[in-house]
């Protein structure tokens, strides 16, 4: 019965350890999974913003094309206009001609006939003139087709011309005038042939600015015909979106430069207001009378539809219509400037949506997309008109709190206040199409005043409020304070000094004995320490972790890797510790990059040491990556004799099963268990238990952390025979260490 009664207390101690490991492999597996969920946001981020920035750059690459095209039309301006006033000058030249003609006339009435037929002669050799120009410049050929379209209008002009010269014959008193009146009627012909040169919009008003000529192009553009603005002033276009200044402006630029251009709206005939790029050039006669206004006109609607797309590229977000990071830093500088003015206070916030990585995984992007625009919406609803809410990537959004007390604590409490609403706003239940969705979010917030930080500082600082809020568990809010930049200022200090300490090999190797049940060495782990130069000896909890996230500590792996292979290469020259074996930490990064087998196997050929002398330490959590490769490289590794041990036995995520796959030599017992063995009761079922399932799958056992005599005999008692820790000797210099094992 006694019997009985024993076992069933060692069954119900074994049920409660067994429950204990249960519940703490379940707590791994939930801060494994949520690891994972943090790399792959971190990654999508990184995408999200790498389109961003190709988007941008073609957005620039398409407004200088755009300027540049903008260049070639005004440089082709330019040379038309140059041209227009070369013709005006050679058909005033062919004027006074036939003011000299007519003249001879006068004083030669017998001739008349025979001045006549000069004059026939002169109109011709005018429009031989007129078609070698035509050769000249490429650009007076739509005109001169305009021209021959107008053959009748020209044979009229003609006649009025004889007639005009028939009534010189017989009115020589009134010669001057109808001289006169055919100089005019050239100048009407030179500026008939002017508008219709161009496929430019086209409008002629005489000096009291009447319009008395448009081309087609004008009628396509504004959708008056010649016959509706004939008569009328070009105000009729109007859309009286420029003030009353504007027009003094211009016309006193006209009236004291002979022109004007640039850009103004007006109004079609259908009543559509749009842009247009015009110019306007005074008409003067040989007196410097101005007899005409000529205006070109030209419909740059989809001009400035592409510069506006243009800019909503640069600074918008093209999926919520919220400002971007280049908008927000330009609007966060503006509200430093007013701060600073003003002596109020500002805030800025950072919010990251929970889990909305799960959501895309799940769901798909296109339900992520809706999310975001409707958590777009529900941000503008939070704040006022004069703040700034922006996205700047991913499911992260920032606003930009204005106007705030000029007391850091009243400041304070309004922006937790907006901040408490936001959260509660943007917790409330979302509708995704046919799904119900609902989620929290993570908001980091910090203060300004003036410019008193850079735009780029407070954004960091904003940011890492967040990140202290997603550490806390997700739905907080946290105010940035000093002593969270102090550590980020202290983690990149420290990586910056690993890259020296990498460069300058500034790493040692301690090592800690390992004893029998007798006290008898029988090997050693290697520790890596670093004695900083300046800073004296840096604890491995403040590097190894920093070399972790930065994917140094696969150089410092690999040069862990070599020192000890080389160190056990001296020890087998020696009869006194040929026999010690070398366990070697390895971190997860280095275990699973892709040729870390035939790296351990390349180093260990190098150094000519037995591979049975060396131990890899491979921790638990390792097992939550694919097990598969894990497994595959343990037996690659264990192929050459290469020993495998799983560190910090009982605190990870392994099971019966997987240390039934994995055939490993070694389990180390994590010291946790082992600090309060001698009065728990717990400690010491839980480590009996690990023991007697190690035996039995022919797994060799080390305890770690064993300090105190008394410690090592209740583990003698339940079946321990190898130990480590402070007790037999803390990690000492190899000098030390070998110095140890000989006193042994």
């Amino acid at each position: 019965m006694i019997k009985t009664s024993k076992k069933e207390k060692w069954n119900a101690e074994l049920i409660i350890a067994n429950k204990e490991l249960i519940f703490q492999n379940e707590e791994k597996d939930k801060r494994a999974a949520e690891l994972v969920i943090a790399n792959k946001e971190l990654i999508f981020q990184n995408k999200e913003k790498e389109k961003r920035a190709a988007e941008l750059i073609i957005a620039n690459e398409e407004l200088n094309f755009q300027n540049e095209e903008k260049e070639k039309r005004a440089a082709e301006l330019v040379i038309a206009n140059e041209e227009l006033n070369f013709q005006n000058e050679e058909k005033e030249k062919r004027a006074a001609e036939l003011v000299i003609a007519n003249e001879e006339l006068n004083f030669q009435n017998k001739e008349k006939e025979k001045r006549a037929t000069e004059l026939v002669i002169a109109n011709k050799e005018l429009i031989f003139q007129n078609e070698e120009k035509e050769k000249r410049a490429a650009e007076l050929i739509i005109a001169n087709e305009e021209l021959n379209f107008q053959n009748e209008e020209k044979e009229k002009r003609a006649a009025e011309l004889i007639i005009a010269n028939e009534e010189l014959n017989f009115q020589n008193k009134e010669k001057e005038k109808r001289a006169a009146e055919l100089v005019i009627a050239n100048k009407e012909l030179m500026i008939a042939a002017t508008v219709f040169e161009s496929q430019e919009g086209m409008l002629i008003t005489d000096a009291s600015n009447r319009i008395i000529r448009v081309n087609s192009a004008f009628a396509s553009i504004t959708g008056y015909s010649n016959e509706d603005v004939i008569g009328q002033k070009p105000s009729v276009l109007s859309s009286e979106k420029q003030s009353a200044g504007f027009f003094i402006t211009m016309w006193d630029s006209i009236n004291n430069t002979g022109a004007w251009q640039g850009e103004i709206y007006n109004t079609r005939k259908n009543g559509e207001i749009y842009p247009e790029y015009i110019t306007i050039t005074a008409v003067k006669d040989a007196q410097g009378i101005v007899t005409n206004y000529v205006e070109t006109l030209t419909d740059i609607t989809l001009i400035k539809a592409s510069a506006d797309k243009i800019i909503s590229l640069a600074y918008y977000d093209v999926l919520t219509h919220l400002p971007n990071r280049s908008l927000l830093l330009d609007r966060l500088e503006q509200a430093l400037t007013a701060s600073a003015e003003s002596g109020q206070r500002g805030a800025v916030l950072c919010i990251d949506l929970d889990h909305f990585k799960n959501l895309n995984d799940t769901l798909g992007h296109d339900m992520g997309d809706l999310l975001l625009k409707q958590v777009a919406e529900r941000l503008i609803a939070c704040i006022y008109t004069k703040d700034t809410i922006a996205r700047i990537g991913g499911d992260e959004f920032v606003i930009i709190l204005e106007n705030l007390s000029d007391s850091a604590i009243e400041a304070a409490a309004e922006t937790n206040n907006i901040i408490e609403k936001i959260a509660f706003t943007l917790s409330k239940p979302y509708q995704l199409n046919t799904h119900f969705y609902q989620s929290s979010s993570s908001i980091g917030a910090t203060l300004f005043m003036g410019h008193e930080l850079k735009s780029k500082e407070l954004l960091k600082q904003a940011d890492i409020a967040m990140y202290q809020s997603k550490g806390k568990g997700r739905n907080a809010i946290t105010f940035f304070n000093s002593v969270m930049q102090d550590k980020i200022t202290a983690r990149v200090d420290i990586e910056n000094e690993l890259r020296v300490a990498i460069e300058q090999q500034q790493f040692q190797l301690h090592y800690q004995i390992q004893v029998d049940h007798i006290g008898r060495p029988f090997g050693a782990e290697a520790l890596i320490r670093w004695p900083h130069p300046k800073r004296g000896l840096i604890s491995p909890l403040s590097f190894i972790p920093v070399a972790e996230d930065t994917g140094l500590i696969i150089t410092i792996g690999q040069w862990v890797l070599e020192t000890a292979c080389a160190q056990l290469n001296r020890w087998d020259k020696d009869e006194l510790t040929r026999y010690l074996t070398l366990s070697v930490n390895v971190s997860a990064k280095q275990f699973f990059q892709t040729d870390f087998a035939a790296q351990v196997i390349a180093t260990v050929r190098r150094y000519d040491i037995n591979p049975t002398k060396l131990k890899l330490e491979l921790t638990e959590s390792m097992l939550v990556e694919s097990i598969e490769n894990f497994i595959s490289t343990i037996n690659t590794l264990k192929e050459i004799g290469i020993k495998i041990s799983l560190d910090d036995f009982g605190t990870g995520y392994s099971s019966l099963q997987y240390l039934k796959k994995l055939g490993i030599y070694q389990l180390k017992i994590d010291q946790s268990f082992v600090r309060d063995i001698a009065t728990d009761i717990h400690d010491q079922v839980i480590v009996r238990t690990i023991i007697a399932m190690a035996h039995s799958l022919d797994i060799n056992v080390v305890v770690e952390g064993v300090e105190t005599e008394e410690q090592r005999q209740v583990l003698l008692t339940i079946g321990c025979s190898h130990f480590q820790g402070y007790l037999f000797s803390k990690p000492v210099h190899i000098d030390e260490f070998e110095g140890l094992v000989r006193k042994l």
